[in-house]
């Protein structure tokens, strides 16, 4: 595993990145700028399962809110590679780095999870109904996990 990271970091692209002046905290600005979409419509989700803003259907939010998340992850997914080879060494020996790897296969088996078996029989349903407790559950662990996910990605910085 060492010889692959230290291979990424030593890619043209990394050198580049890291040799720019620009182009580091341009990919850190498009990065937040996809965590700020993807968890933001998450968040806005999360909470009307958790009975915010009742009023809203549920299946309405979903068709608004859940494009932007999977928007948020185009921004992402590419951004947060190419800031991990240029440290790729460093990062992928950091507890901090695999603990945040590690929340984020929680939160996507959270969202497969949901959408596999709560998301569709609740989301779709006309109406306002109550929402259940393990869509409840899997609502908090969202929030949670992401909130988790974003204190990691601060103290990588420091």
């Amino acid at each position: 595993m060492t010889d692959f990271l230290d291979w990424l970091e030593n890619t043209p692209w990394a050198d580049e990145i890291r040799q720019s002046l620009w182009l580091y905290p341009a990919l850190e600005i498009v990065h937040i700028v996809g965590i700020v979409v993807l968890v933001g419509a998450a968040f806005m989700f999360d909470l009307r399962l958790l009975g915010v803003s009742k009023s809203m259907s549920l299946s309405g939010l979903s068709s608004y809110l859940l494009p932007w998340s999977a928007r948020g992850l185009l921004l992402i997914i590419p951004s947060g590679i190419l800031l991990f080879i240029t440290n790729a060494q460093a990062l992928g020996n950091d507890p901090t780095f695999l603990l945040k790897l590690g929340l984020l296969g929680i939160a996507a088996l959270n969202v497969l999870v949901f959408h596999r078996f709560m998301g569709k029989r609740h989301v779709t349903r006309a109406g306002h109904a109550a929402v259940p407790a393990a869509a409840k559950v899997s609502a908090m662990v969202s929030i949670g996990v992401w909130i988790a996910v974003i204190a990691c990605g601060r103290l990588l910085a420091y």
